[in-house]
């Protein structure tokens, strides 16, 4: 095995400049939100409700902009059959915050949340937002085994050492600064995370394009010279398929722990609104690198460079197209340089995910469900250990799964089935309840899992219409795969059905117990027949005519639920003190 010196030298500055960054972030603000009677906990999963306007843009556009974004745009341009026709990463994330930030930034801000499931906890019971937790945890666990198993391909490309141990140095740095300072470490090396990939890629394109290897990537964009034209192209019988995988990232995009993280520590909810527009607007720039690198690898005569004569294509190797380009077009030192700084930046995206599934466990599963009358101190331990129990699992999975990403297709799937329509309708639908919520995502999950998914090779048992037998062929060993692909746009249809099914059986149950077709003692849930039943419906909803509601009308949801629990969910810093919305004006007007 060789070790190329100068690839290992600038992986390590670059990973020290990182790791002193999340720490200076962490001693710096150590006392921040603190103060006051704020609480640690809260602190560390949402800052101190103070991140500015700057250090808010980078990490907010840093919801997305990592390693698999980077890598995975670079991706489809490159390939053959797809082209930057396919690459709707870009777009899609790009609008996923404008509609996050129009519609969904500004409720969950005002309302003093600290995390995405504070919402349903709060209208449909502890249970269901355990059940929700699911499908939330596995999106974040498995998106960051994703990035730690891409920076194991990048490494693997920079230096030749020993795999597993470059993937479980990176996981323990971001594990380390993000269990020293929290959200402030996190957002705070997203900055370098995002000045690192912009000059290490921008300084390394304009020596790629200028290799006498690589054909001129305007005419290989619309003519065919070493594989097809890197624009690509959407086939008629494709259609329904990409807008489909569209509709998935731009709505799909929405209801991540890890994007309303961000939202919940702006300063203000115009702040959140603001800062996800910024991030849209750096999400399409950040990808104009990855654009340009994927189309020089489809522009580019391997035969004539240090990589050999078959093309990565051929060698199952379209997933490093990016480290390839930098390793192989560009000067040593250059390659070096831009190599180092997307692998630190590809650490340090990780952080962010295992923060945000810590985040829910910790406060919606252990205290809101479990320890109603846990310490604030009791609660940070309990933070610090989930987040290295996640991040040692998405080191696992990254070293142990093979089919890493399949994994995560899939839970990016599920978020969008079930856990989107659930956001829309607690944030917006006057009267869901927990027969409802249980519908929906019953529905979802059987209508997702249903259609199959080819990257884990799990068969369909719901056979959509215009679905048809594909083949794929290894190229390495020549080995024909056949999987069933939907084009129908199914993801899409069971996200409106999980959407239709919640509204649906929440007015059918609240019909049936309250006409007396249903006897009292079978409303198991507690989510129709209640003291408060005829509030929770007509009144304590999350649909208002005032821009600041009170926390504290919802605390009848639950009749369970004890003032120590409904404290929890109110920020005091957020209420308002116009009458028109106080407590003491919303019971007298009953």
């Amino acid at each position: 095995m060789t070790i190329h010196a100068e690839g290992l030298v600038a992986i390590v500055i670059f990973y020290v400049l990182i790791l002193f960054v999340g720490i200076w972030a962490a001693w710096k603000n150590k006392n921040s939100g603190v103060g006051e009677g704020g609480d640690r906990s809260e602190s560390i999963m949402v800052g101190g409700r103070d991140i500015g306007l700057f250090v808010g843009g980078f990490t907010m556009t840093a919801t997305w902009v990592g390693g698999g974004y980077i890598n995975g745009t670079a991706e489809y341009v490159y390939l053959p059959d797809y082209g930057l026709a396919w690459a709707q990463a870009p777009f899609g994330y790009a609008l996923s915050l404008v509609v996050g930030g129009l519609f969904f930034a500004k409720p969950m801000r005002s309302r003093g949340y600290v995390t995405m499931l504070d919402p349903f906890q709060q209208l449909y019971g502890q249970r269901m937002g355990g059940l929700l937790f699911i499908p939330a945890l596995m999106g974040e666990i498995f998106w960051s085994a994703a990035i730690l198993s891409a920076l194991g391909a990048t490494l693997s490309v920079i230096v030749d050492i020993n795999i597993n141990m470059s993937v479980v140095i990176s996981a323990m740095i971001a594990i380390f600064y993000t269990l020293v300072g929290g959200l402030y470490s996190v957002a705070y090396t997203d900055v370098v995370q995002l000045f690192c990939i912009f000059l290490g890629l921008w300084i390394s394109v304009p020596f790629a394009l200028s290799n006498p290897a690589v054909s001129d990537i305007s005419v290989t964009a619309k003519k065919k010279i070493y594989q097809s034209p890197w624009l690509g192209k959407i086939d008629p019988e494709d259609k329904w398929l990409w807008a489909d995988n569209f509709c998935l990232l731009m709505l799909g995009g929405i209801p991540w722990q890890v994007y309303f993280q961000r939202v919940l520590s702006a300063s203000s909810a115009t702040y959140a609104q603001v800062l996800s527009f910024l991030a849209a607007f750096g999400c399409l720039v950040m990808a104009v690198p990855s654009v340009l690198i994927g189309a020089i690898g489809a522009s580019t005569d391997w035969n004539q460079t240090t990589y050999g004569s078959l093309p990565p294509k051929d060698k199952e190797e379209s997933d490093m197209i990016l480290p390839i380009v930098l390793q192989h077009l560009c000067p040593p030192y250059i390659s070096f340089f831009g190599l180092g700084a997307v692998s630190a930046a590809v650490m340090s995206s990780a952080d962010s995910s295992i923060l945000s599934a810590s985040s829910m466990f910790a406060r919606n599963i252990y205290q809101l469900a479990f320890r109603q009358s846990a310490s604030d101190r009791e609660i940070v331990w309990v933070m610090r250990l989930t987040i290295f129990v996640f991040g040692a699992l998405a080191t696992a999975m990254a070293l142990l799964t093979g089919s890493v990403y399949g994994l995560w297709y899939l839970s990016s799937d599920l978020v969008y089935v079930i856990i989107f329509p659930q956001l829309l309708s607690v944030l917006f639908v006057k009267g869901t309840n927990t027969y409802g919520s249980v519908a929906g995502y019953i529905f979802g999950l059987l209508l997702r899992i249903g259609g199959g998914e080819p990257y884990l090779k799990l068969p369909p048992f719901i056979y959509y219409p215009g679905w048809v037998i594909q083949e794929r062929v290894h190229h390495l060993t020549g080995d024909v795969e056949y999987f069933v692909q939907q084009r129908f746009p199914f993801k899409s249809v069971s996200m409106v059905a999980s959407f239709l099914a919640n509204v649906a059986f929440s007015y059918l149950t609240k019909y049936l117990f309250e006409s007396g077709m249903l006897s009292h003692k079978y409303d198991f849930l507690d989510a129709v027949v209640s003291k408060h039943s005829k509030e929770i419906m007509d009144k304590a909803t999350l649909v208002s005519n005032h821009d600041n509601i009170i926390l504290s009308e919802m605390a009848p949801v639950r009749q369970t639920l004890g003032t120590s629990l409904a404290g929890t969910f109110i920020n005091t810093e957020v209420l308002s003190d116009d009458g028109a919305s106080s407590p003491e004006t919303f019971h007298n007007e009953n």
